[in-house]
């Protein structure tokens, strides 16, 4: 199982693909997971991508097979991305297309923002806004309901909105159950920080040719809300899919990595 010592809190779990044609050379992609889940969430999109490109999908810190973090550890935006500049400087990769979903996406728009020389392009799919309203009220509430029943729970109660209305039932209790198995103690710590982080400076600041995904009944905003803040990074384009669902990476995935490529092909000279 590849690790990387990414602090002296702990190591950071990885996959590498590629299934390209040998004698090609090709370009990395680096695939940035949800909350509560891992780089296992995009089994969905491993393999569209990785016949056309080298996919990197870690664990963040503290999630899958990562080292969980204590409930006090000081998450910040920076050094959550610090562990994923650690980790591509390891595998000797330099430049790179950058993909995030949900909160992974959050975390992918300050990425681009903020280590401009690192990215090639960047995608967001399903990801909330800049800034979400009435998150960091709500985590005190969310931390007790983690402490008293687990991460389960809140997965169970919250998962209809996440996948949408047509989301199979077995797939839904996957989700339950692969997003169940975080770690309380990180779970407490990252919706208190990350979960609640505000990147509307770095929106601006991004200047890597950007692709958003949506879906026109997401429940984390409306289109007008999405365009809204997508309309403020430079060189971004938005694409609206039918359906209810906000994880879109995993209820639209093939759709996804399909419009992913093309988007790359079309800013390949990025």
């Amino acid at each position: 199982m590849p690790t990387l010592q990414c602090s002296p809190e702990g190591q950071l779990h990885y996959l590498v693909e590629d299934f390209t044609d040998p004698w090609r050379e090709v370009g990395p992609i680096l695939l940035l997971h949800g909350n509560a889940e891992s780089g296992i969430a995009w089994y969905g999109w491993v393999p569209t991508l990785a016949r056309h490109f080298r996919v990197v999908r870690p664990d963040m810190r503290g999630f899958g097979a990562s080292t969980p973090m204590p409930r006090d550890f000081p998450w910040t935006l920076d050094i959550v991305i610090g562990d994923f500049v650690r980790l591509m400087d390891s595998l000797r990769i330099g430049r790179f297309h950058l993909v995030g979903a949900k909160i992974g996406g959050t975390i992918a728009r300050a990425f681009a923002a903020r280590r401009p020389e690192r990215v090639i392009t960047l995608t967001v799919v399903g990801t909330p806004p800049p800034m979400r309203a009435g998150a960091a009220e709500r985590a005190p509430e969310l931390a007790e309901e983690f402490e008293r029943h687990g991460v389960e729970h809140w997965a169970r109660r919250t998962m209809a909105g996440r996948l949408g209305s047509t989301f199979p039932a077995e797939g839904v209790e996957w989700w339950i159950k692969f997003m169940g198995r975080t770690a309380v103690s990180t779970q407490i710590g990252f919706m208190k920080t990350i979960a609640c982080a505000d990147i509307r400076a770095d929106l601006p600041m991004i200047r890597c040719p950007t692709f958003v995904i949506t879906t026109d009944g997401s429940g984390l905003a409306s289109v007008d809300e999405t365009r809204a803040w997508q309309q403020q990074i430079p060189n971004s384009s938005l694409l609206v899919l039918p359906g209810d669902s906000y994880h879109v990476a995993a209820s639209h995935a093939e759709r996804c990595a399909a419009a992913t490529l093309d988007f790359i092909a079309r800013n390949s000279g990025a």
